[in-house]
């Protein structure tokens, strides 16, 4: 019998959340031999459809742009060499406030122990050293993120498993370079008023407060790759008008929080996998 691979599980809420918070470190880990398993959540059927329709628009099929959306993201794992794909396939809730929020069959009205009790099983099956997903918000609020931070953290208590567990977040000082950014490459954005400016501002955490910082540089391009290939959704452009340098110094870097740990690695770190190998 060959000796079981390390394994990274990321949980994410929608195709195309694995290229923007994790795409580097998904590509990173594979070309180091780590087995990663990418647990995608909803189906994203409340993403843009085909010509940039918004649901609810007139042409909006959400069961078409879930087909869509699923042959992206088979794309982006391919680029990643995500070792496996696992697919939840609850409808997308679509953002706070929407109708699709309490709609039949939507993620966020799904049951939490229901959700929990199915991405056990997967835990179960791959027995991750490593599990990555959001924080209780979600990173900034999306239902379908808290979601996922429900079940994952549910389904961790679920198991006899004793993996790593981070969450995704970004430092304030990357988020004030991203907003620096945004208006280098969107001269006619407006400033944003003050009550947008203090919810910006809450988003991630203080750079002291960041556990884990993990140098994906190399595999930038492979991270631009990834988000293009979900070229169907229109938050993407920006980033991919960028270019693979300039995105590459801005998503070059990936970190996260720390949440669960029983290897007792000193932090910070810069290895999701430190005190395992």
């Amino acid at each position: 019998m060959t000796e079981r691979p390390l394994t990274l599980m990321a949980v994410h809420a929608h195709p195309d959340d694995e290229a923007t918070s994790t795409g580097g470190v998904l590509a990173r880990y594979a070309a180091e031999g780590i087995r990663t398993v990418l647990v995608t959540c909803t189906d994203g059927g409340c993403g843009d459809g085909p010509g940039g329709v918004k649901p609810g628009e007139p042409g909006h099929d959400p069961a078409a742009v879930a087909k869509m959306r699923r042959q992206e993201l088979e794309k982006s794992c391919e680029v990643l060499k995500i070792s496996d794909l696992e697919t939840l396939d609850y409808a997308d809730s679509g953002m706070i406030g929407w109708p699709s929020n309490d709609a039949p069959g939507s993620f966020w009205r799904t049951p939490v122990e229901e959700g929990a009790a199915r991405l056990a099983e997967l835990m179960r099956h791959y027995r991750p050293d490593v599990v990555v997903t959001y924080d209780e918000n979600g990173f900034y609020g999306h239902p379908d993120h808290i979601q996922a931070h429900r079940i994952t953290m549910a389904a961790v208590e679920m198991t006899d498993l004793t993996p790593k567990v981070y969450w995704t977040t970004m430092p304030h000082s990357g988020m004030q370079r991203f907003g620096e950014l945004m208006r280098e490459f969107n001269e006619d954005m407006p400033e944003p008023d003050p009550a947008e400016a203090a919810a910006l501002a809450d988003i991630g955490l203080p750079d002291d407060e960041i556990t884990t910082w993990v140098d994906t540089t190399a595999f930038s391009d492979q991270k631009f790759d990834s988000l293009a290939a979900h070229a169907s959704q229109g938050e993407n452009i920006f980033f991919l008008k960028m270019g693979k340098e300039r995105f590459g110094e801005l998503m070059g870097l990936e970190t996260f929080v720390r949440v669960k740990d029983t290897t007792g690695a000193p932090l910070p770190e810069k290895d999701l996998f430190a005190g395992l190998r």
